[in-house]
């Protein structure tokens, strides 16, 4: 009955979700340093961050904004960039092929993995990871993470079309700190991590050192010898070096290397794989594989900032960073003793990144203006070896991107302001094909405008506006080097139409803040099949999406929190078709119906501490057919310890009660995509 009313039901728990949030709810706010114990109502502490790359209290970004703080970052055992979805209304980050291919899917959209790029920057302290290979960090030392939803082309270019996710580190100053930390768990999981920071030099020069290792065996095993095949083993380090010569000059310079050296994906070969190869049906976790695969890849990055105050009101930012991600991987597609499909990769990922920034602040006025350059290397290396024959792929990929950029604030009264932000960016880039000798170019610009309404009810209740377009760039087809038609697809464009509002309430004891949103998605970017054997990147589709989104946090008593967020979204085709049908109307794939979040939290000053997450995440289809999909699912995550003055002891779970949520449908059912199971272990952590 319900289906032919078109009504879909809810689970019990999104309701639940729903109308808890009305009561509590990311933190974009913590608690203020006051007294503990005296059970007080108290108030939340205001949070400044650099959205729009200038100092802000977020409260008063005309956008969607999820902020989490150190403390946050530490109290929900946030590990690495995969955890920070989480706790965001409408994000996901999906792993495709194990450690470090991550897909970040914001309101409904997504980037194929073959063009590259990703439709949410990751900025890591200005460092763009605008690729999917490669989107990862590891959470040592961090001062804050934003992500910012809705495109901010404006401001990032190219990689932000729907979103930005940006991780600041601690910057290093005349207070010396530590904080050593120890853990243990399920699957023989072992975790250390340093952090030191301080000076050098009194008020002119500081450094900061993190690093970090962990081990963790497998949970699939290889009946063949009797092993697991996904083991896990990890090193990163990072290092800063903050140099401040006079009041007015800051440069930092920070290094940082992430080093893999692990098995298989957590993955197996689907229904439809081992019917395509005649094989048994597949066993749950469980391979017979003639190939020990492997992941050795890493990836090295620098940045250096320099930020100078020319005056009272302006300054000048300059931001020069590398970045370097080698793939090496090794992986046994079929899971057989036979060798049916074995793939080697041995791919490397170059950008180097040069922007000016002048920002100026005074009066009515604030904004800034900046110049962006990067350029690309990308070199492709892939053997798949079918046992009777091998396909080799030598392929590059080259790019320079120029752009001018500005993003303007003007108070029309006390309480109207006016948001306009401008963006022209150009984008060359070169293929060449070392097997066949092809040789392209082509090239792409776009301009993106942003235009917003920003007021101010009073200062703790204020709503906006915004209208806004994001892009992604276009490029060339990895596999098209027989048909000329399908060598090249063009940017993917949207315009989003936005309302929100931000509020505080009970002095600051209590942060709702919600909005909804609408896109029009034009030249989408899709796979679509031009013969039965052969599939290429298109511009063939184009697509709408709309949704809402509520966060809220209640400082209920002195040391209790809580907090939540919830994100509806509906991304569909509106045109869509190939030679194997049409899909007009279908969930664009990666995209989940509904996110949840529901997290409390006790600090009590005797030093017990405990924390709870509920996180819940929609239907999600993985093709355009919308033939396969993974189940809407749930999980609890949750922590308990005693924290003194200068160490703290924890017992955690992630995934308390092992939910299973594999995505069977993957790559059209051809693989399975196992779920972790649940880790229960132990932590602790000496401050000094």
């Amino acid at each position: 009955m319900h289906r032919a009313l078109g009504i879909k039901i809810v689970p019990l728990s999104v309701m639940l979700a729903a109308i808890l949030l009305m009561l509590c709810g990311p933190a974009s706010a913590q608690e203020t340093a006051e007294p503990e114990g005296t059970g007080e109502f108290v108030t939340l502490e205001t949070i400044t961050v650099t959205a729009q790359k200038q100092e802000e209290n977020v409260q008063e970004v005309p956008m969607s904004v999820s902020v989490m703080t150190d403390l946050d970052v530490e109290d929900r055992k946030i590990e690495s960039v995969l955890d920070i979805a989480d706790h965001v209304p409408n994000l996901l980050i999906f792993q495709q092929e194990g450690s470090g291919n991550n897909t970040p899917i914001m309101r409904g959209i997504y980037a194929p993995p073959e063009s590259f790029l990703v439709s949410t920057g990751l900025y890591i302290d200005g460092i763009p990871e605008i690729t999917g290979v490669g989107f990862e960090d590891k959470m040592l030392d961090i001062e804050r993470i934003e992500v910012l939803r809705g495109p901010q082309g404006t401001l990032y270019g190219k990689g932000a079309q729907v979103g930005a996710i940006n991780i600041i580190t601690r910057q290093p100053d005349n207070e010396f700190r530590g904080k050593l930390s120890l853990e243990g768990a399920e699957d023989k999981k072992g975790k250390v991590s340093l952090n030191l920071s301080g000076p050098i030099r009194k008020d002119r020069l500081f450094f900061g050192l993190s690093g970090l290792y962990y081990t963790k065996d497998g949970y699939i095993e290889n009946t063949t010898t009797g092993d697991m095949i996904n083991d896990r083993e990890h090193w990163f380090g990072k290092g800063r070096l903050r140099w401040t010569p006079m009041d007015e000059l800051d440069i930092s310079l920070v290094v940082s290397r992430l080093d893999y050296d692990e098995g298989e994906p957590d993955m197996t070969l689907g229904r439809s794989g081992t019917q395509m190869f005649m094989l048994p049906p597949p066993r749950d976790r469980k391979v017979s594989s003639n190939l020990d695969g492997w992941n050795k890849s890493s990836r090295d990055s620098q940045s250096l900032k320099i930020a100078y105050d020319l005056a009272g009101a302006l300054s000048l930012t300059s931001i020069t960073t590398h970045r370097e991600y080698l793939q090496h991987t090794f992986i046994d597609w079929d899971g057989s003793p036979m060798t049916l499909m074995h793939g080697l990769k041995d791919n490397e990922y170059n950008t180097l990144s040069q922007e000016f920034r002048l920002n100026y602040s005074s009066g009515r006025l604030k904004g800034l203006v900046g110049f962006y350059y990067d350029q690309d290397d990308t070199d492709i290396y892939m053997d798949i070896d079918y046992g009777a024959m091998v396909a080799n792929m030598n392929r590059k990929f080259e790019g320079e991107t120029y752009a001018v950029f500005a993003n303007l604030t003007y108070s029309l009264t006390k309480q109207l302001s006016l948001v306009t932000g401008l963006r022209y960016e150009t984008e060359k880039k070169e293929f060449t094909d070392n097997n066949t000798h092809i040789n392209l170019d082509d090239s792409w610009d776009q301009l993106t405008p942003k235009v917003a309404l920003e007021y101010s009810f009073t200062p703790e209740n204020m709503a906006y506006v915004s209208v806004s377009q994001g892009y992604r760039s276009g490029g060339f087809n990895v596999l098209a080097v027989s048909n000329p038609r399908y060598y090249t697809y063009d940017s993917e464009t949207l315009w989003s139409y936005e309302i929100g509002t931000k509020n505080s309430f009970l002095d600051n004891k209590l942060i709702i803040n919600g909005s909804v949103y609408y896109m029009d998605i034009k030249d989408m970017q899709v796979n679509e099949q031009a013969s039965p054997e052969e599939t290429y990147l298109t511009n063939a589709a184009t697509a709408r999406g709309y949704g809402a989104e509520l966060e809220a946090t209640v400082k209920v008593l002195d040391g209790m929190t809580l907090n939540g967020s919830f994100g509806y979204n509906n991304t569909e085709f509106d045109e869509f078709s190939d030679v194997l049908g049409d899909y007009n109307g279908n969930k664009n794939p990666f995209a989940p119906e509904y996110t949840y979040s529901l997290g409390g939290q006790y600090r009590h000053a005797t030093g017990f501490f405990a924390r709870a997450d509920l996180v819940g995440y929609g239907e999600m289809f993985f093709d355009k057919a919308n033939k396969h999909s993974r189940d809407a699912y749930e999980i609890v995550n949750a922590k308990i310890g005693y924290e003194a003055n200068s160490f703290d002891v924890y017992l955690y779970a992630k995934n308390l009660f092992d939910k299973e949520y594999n995505s069977y449908g993957y790559v059209g059912g051809f693989i399975t995509l196992y779920s972790p199971p649940r880790e229960i272990g132990a932590q602790l952590m000496y401050r000094f």
